[in-house]
């Protein structure tokens, strides 16, 4: 049985979960909501934590001074506090810019890598104001349409020295890199949590350094979201999760969580309350967009719907059996084992 697990879990999402439907293939199909509308959803449905870019928390973040940037960010402060939210983190957003085009940390322009490093600073100034000292990187244009277009040796170098600006820039803040094989570029120089964590180990300050596992960027490198979180979990550097679900390998999907594959999804849950995830103060994030055929009156069931697949799933860790599974561990009855686990899920009595 795990040593501690959490009394009571703290879930997040961020303001594009409530998403309009446009997908790589279609425009919005649903009109939108304001961010004070955004920031009514979140108590009801049962989350306590939101999930920032920085410019959703200071919309055309780059035309304004330094000033107004820390003023929108005050204010977005005080509203946040008002609905009883607690800000998990920021991310600068370094993937919609012009400058980034050929890569942000790693593109082949030093002047557009010293932009990408300003930017995150940026962004960490922002966090302060808000209260949080997490920083989250989606490295996502840290790759290559065409190989021979970078050296990728060097690239990794380049990461580096942009984190360890960013570590020196505030004592405080941590990092949390948040790694994909791909989307938007064909190849991700940091594809998995173990690119991440080597990447980690060699900055100025590897305690500052951790990561952010999304169940479907480990799908669509092939691998399991549980097992890439037990080995983040094993460093203590699983710092926050994007649970979602994906259908294999195409596009990211951003499904509600366990949709595709509830058994995939009772791992996931199973490793994070096995190994104390929570128990620091931890969010559950999920990532997940309403289906684009969703009406907007109805367009945030997905939410209440991963949040209670969790919660389900939850109860089906904690009741389940250990004794029983174990005897056939040891047995070595793998078959009896995977029927032991299936008819748990389905509620079914256990049998030997």
């Amino acid at each position: 049985m795990p040593e501690q697990r959490v009394s009571e879990y703290r879930f997040s999402f961020g303001p594009w979960n409530v998403h309009e439907g446009a997908d790589p293939f279609g425009p919005p199909v649903r009109a939108p909501f304001s961010f004070e509308q955004k920031l009514k959803f979140y108590r009801p449905l049962g989350f306590e934590g939101i999930q920032f870019h920085d410019d959703d928390v200071v919309p055309d973040l780059m035309e304004k001074s330094p000033d107004q940037i820390l003023q929108r960010a005050r204010e977005v402060s005080r509203m946040i506090g008002d609905e009883g939210l607690v800000p998990e983190f920021v991310a600068p957003r370094l993937w919609e810019h012009p400058s980034t085009i050929d890569g942000a940390f790693t593109a082949n322009d030093p002047a557009n890598r010293r932009r990408a490093i300003e930017r995150s600073k940026i962004a960490i100034d922002i966090a302060k104001e808000l209260g949080t000292r997490n920083i989250v990187l989606w490295l996502a244009r840290e790759g290559t349409y065409i190989r021979e277009s970078k050296d990728s040796c060097r690239a990794v170098g380049y990461l580096l020295e942009a984190i360890n600006a960013l570590l020196e820039y505030d004592s405080e803040i941590r990092i949390l890199i948040e790694p994909k094989p791909n989307e938007p570029m064909d190849h991700a120089f940091i594809p998995t949590i173990g690119h991440a964590l080597g990447l980690a180990y060699l900055t100025v300050d590897p305690s500052r350094v951790g990561g952010l596992i999304e169940s479907a960027h480990a799908i669509l490198a092939g691998l399991d979201p549980s097992e890439e979180m037990g080995y983040a979990l094993f460093h203590k550097k699983l710092w926050s999760v994007h649970l979602n679900d994906q259908n294999s390998l195409k596009f990211d999907e951003d499904k509600a969580f366990g949709s595709e594959n509830l058994r995939r999804a009772f791992n996931q849950v199973r490793v994070l309350d096995d190994n104390g995830y929570g128990t620091n103060g931890e969010f559950v994030g999920l990532d997940v967009k309403a289906m684009r055929t969703q009406p907007v009156q109805i367009s945030t069931k997905h939410l209440a719907n991963s949040r209670e697949v969790f919660m389900r799933l939850l109860e089906k860790v904690r009741t389940l059996d250990r004794k029983v599974e174990q005897q056939y561990i040891e047995a070595r009855d793998y078959e009896g084992l995977d029927m032991f686990i299936l008819n748990h899920l389905m509620g079914r009595a256990a049998t030997v």
